[in-house]
């Protein structure tokens, strides 16, 4: 028998950020779905970014890295902390 992760015993930032149409939805899926679904998340990115890149040009090619800087920032920081 296994226990499923009902939604009243996660954080209430969690379940507020579950309940976002799209992002909320492949969120969840992250977590509690299957182990694959990782790379399918990061394909849908990728593909995302070179349709802006292919609509808007290099600006669309560039605007999404400049925006990644902190969060690379932020995660680099944690690596080093251990």
């Amino acid at each position: 028998m296994t226990i499923a992760v009902t939604t009243s015993s996660l954080p209430l930032w969690q379940r507020l950020f579950f309940k976002i149409p799209v992002l909320g939805w492949v969120a969840k899926d992250l977590l509690f779905g299957d182990k694959n679904n990782v790379w399918f998340a990061l394909i849908g990115f990728v593909s995302l970014w070179m349709t802006s890149a292919l609509t808007f040009g290099l600006p669309g090619l560039y605007l999404p890295a400049l925006a990644m800087v902190p969060i690379i920032f932020v995660l680099l920081l944690l690596i080093t902390k251990g």
